[in-house]
């Protein structure tokens, strides 16, 4: 629990003070508590949740202004160079980190759970061919719980936990499996002797023609990368559209699609995508410097730059810039495109009007560079941000099923019609 610093907040309102306690977390601002305020007839006003804190949580703890991001109390940067995705995962389940036989239990519990029921497979048939990967994901994640249902008591400490391990276990499985889908390719069922990243890897690019397929080590350790550094980042718009709708008691596996479905909005879970997409807009190296004074015009707006949280820089983006370096390096590409991005990044890290904005490249830039480096098309994007955040996402479900909670209802600022009789 937080804990409550002594001080008070006083509000006035219609000639009454009302005292309002005033909470500690272990690291950030001190938090008011203005539920006192709705005994007096009044809401709080809010708009986009920029000042409201909905939930105590002990997972994950941004300081936007100083580049901070911290799991449990490590920063991204040691867990993404030092751990691999599922020590993160088990991390951010657990409060520690593992021990080698912890880690070795965990790594097996994941491996027995990559398949996923045979007749889930049959579910992509009901899709078109041309369907976005998101939109399949969307469904067969939530058609998950027509088949796992004998784990379905959210009170059950062990239900809710194998409920975890299936799906940060299957996602990845259902990942590939629609991008398979999408190209026309069959399905490649996981493998057990790979690792994670490798199994993703090895399902998206493998065919049965090709059983000599060999996952490039260098890709697979930039993928464990991206996985890391999407793991979680706090009560974002998705991760908060999960914990709504695991306050109203839903079923894991459709709490899980509904953040799917958040993160899909361009917004959110697609700024990588948008990156690439400006690459094609700017079109050549020759464009870069025109199209960056249209920027400085605000003319046109700069993708994979700054961030809505961090002012200062984004601490995913140091490493993730050392592994996009590495990857180009390791494949040899010559890419104009990836020509063009570099060139982007050489002038907002040297332009003045860039470094005084803190436009910083930020995740998404290098995410977007390197999953295109890699093979994976600009549609299938947001699908592996979803696949790494499952473990954020049902992490902070595990969380609020672990203490006493409230089902969510925001209030509202009402500005239509007032009471009305039809007259007729």
């Amino acid at each position: 629990m937080s804990a409550a610093t002594g001080k008070k907040a006083v509000l006035q309102l219609d000639g009454k003070e009302i005292e309002l306690p005033i909470y500690s977390g272990t690291l950030g601002p001190d938090v008011i508590d203005v539920k006192d305020v709705l005994a007096s007839g009044h809401f709080t006003f809010d708009p986009g949740f920029m000042a409201t804190a909905a939930c105590e949580s002990k997972i994950t703890f941004i300081d936007g202004d100083k580049g901070v991001l911290l799991h449990r109390g490590y920063p991204i940067d040691q867990l993404a160079t030092q751990a691999d995705y599922l020590e993160t995962c088990y991390l951010l389940l657990n409060g520690e980190l593992p021990t080698a036989e912890q880690k070795a239990e965990f790594d097996a519990k994941v491996r027995n759970h990559t398949m996923v029921h045979d007749q889930v497979s049959r579910f992509f048939n009901g899709f078109r061919r041309d369907a976005h990967p998101m939109a399949i994901m969307v469904g067969v994640v939530g058609a998950l719980s027509a088949f796992y249902h004998n784990a379905f008591d959210i009170e059950d400490v062990n239900h809710r936990e194998i409920t975890a391990i299936r799906l940060i276990a299957k996602i990845p499985t259902l990942a590939a499996w629609s991008y398979k889908y999408t190209v026309g390719q069959p399905f490649i069922y996981p493998r057990n002797d790979l690792d994670y990243a490798e199994n993703f890897l090895h399902m998206m690019f493998a065919t049965p023609a090709d059983r000599d397929y060999k996952v490039n080590p260098v890709l697979a350790k930039a993928m464990d990368r991206i996985f890391t550094l999407h793991a979680d980042h706090e009560q974002n718009a998705s991760t908060s559209t999960v914990r709504l709708a695991g306050s109203t008691g839903a079923n894991p596996y459709a709490c899980i699609s509904s953040g799917i479905s958040a993160l899909w909005g361009p917004a959110h879970g697609g700024a990588n995508e948008a990156v690439l997409k400006m690459l094609d807009e700017i079109g050549s190296v020759e464009n870069v410097a025109e199209f960056m004074e249209k920027v400085k015009r605000k003319e046109v707006k700069l993708m994979g730059f700054g961030h809505r949280v961090y002012k200062n820089f984004d601490p995913r983006a140091k490493v993730m810039k050392e592994t996009c370096d590495e990857v180009l390096e390791a494949l040899g590409i010559d890419d104009p495109q990836l020509a063009l991005a570099m060139e982007l990044e050489k002038i907002a890290l040297s332009d003045e009007y860039f470094i005084k904005r803190n436009l910083y490249p930020n995740v998404d830039f290098y995410s977007g560079i390197i999953l295109k480096a890699i093979g994976i098309p600009t549609s299938m994007f947001t699908v592996i941000f979803a696949l790494a955040r499952t473990v954020g996402w049902i992490s902070h479900w595990l969380e609020m099923h672990s203490a006493p909670y409230k089902i969510g209802r925001p209030r509202q600022l009402y500005t239509g019609e007032t009471r009305r009789d039809i007259n007729r």
